[in-house]
């Protein structure tokens, strides 16, 4: 398979690492300084373009690949709120193709399936809270992290005592997130249960980068073959 890189970062690394190791072509590396590349016939040769960037840069990075008829696979994060409704419209009524995924873990798809298991029981168990707190390093620009967001839509959608989440909340119905900025932490996502009697907590703790890169040359593996709006649950099924 022939991929294109958009972001050439820490993340660009590995994934060109991982990717090679598997066999596919690097044919175009797009960065901050010589993003003209867009309109080169190497970039427009990709099968797939695999894109880590920036929250401020990526729906144009999308954009720009669509236009050379280049599928993508993003995992750039705090972009989707503002941007999914047109994304979501060139996915299905213009042909395109974006696989986004706040995490594209393993590991952390099976944690959200957890998630979303407990979730379901813990519905029935009102004498227990729930909170959130998500680690991530100190270069991480958005706040919660995708992954949190995308964990607390699924707990807000089981738990029928919480209407939504928010940052900094003392209102019992509201899924609190509390978010820290550490080091070079890869990211630490953790959910509590607490009630007067016990804890039960989860935890999910990434101990570097490569399974984010080696998930997203899984992803764009599967992307080579599918088309339209895909996620890692398209991907990754559990039942």
């Amino acid at each position: 398979m022939k991929i294109a890189l958009i972001g050439y970062g820490k993340m660009g690394h590995l994934i060109e690492d991982v990717a090679r190791s598997r066999g596919h072509e690097i044919v175009s590396i797009i960065d901050v300084g010589n993003r003209q590349d867009f309109d080169s016939e190497a970039f427009a040769s990709a099968d797939v373009a695999i894109e880590f960037t920036s929250p401020t840069a990526a729906y144009d990075n999308c954009l720009r690949a669509f236009s050379k008829g280049v599928k993508v696979v993003s995992g750039t994060t705090g972009w989707m709120n503002d941007h999914g409704d047109d994304v979501r419209r060139l996915c299905t009524e213009e042909g395109h193709t974006l696989f986004w995924a706040s995490n594209f873990s393993i590991g952390v798809a099976i944690f959200a399936a957890v998630n979303r298991y407990l979730a379901n029981i813990m519905n029935r168990f009102p004498q227990y809270d729930v909170e959130m707190e998500e680690t991530h390093h100190v270069h991480k620009l958005d706040h919660p992290s995708g992954t949190a967001i995308t964990l607390a839509e699924d707990i807000v959608g089981q738990i029928d005592r919480k209407t939504a989440w928010a940052e900094d909340t003392t209102d019992p119905s509201l899924l609190r997130i509390d978010h820290i900025r550490r080091g070079e932490v890869a990211g630490i996502h953790t959910i509590r249960y607490d009630s007067d009697a016990d804890l039960i907590t989860i935890s999910h703790d990434a101990h570097n980068r490569k399974g984010f890169a080696l998930g997203a040359v899984i992803a764009a593996e599967y992307t080579l073959d599918h088309s339209g709006l895909l996620t890692i649950s398209d991907m990754v099924k559990f039942s």
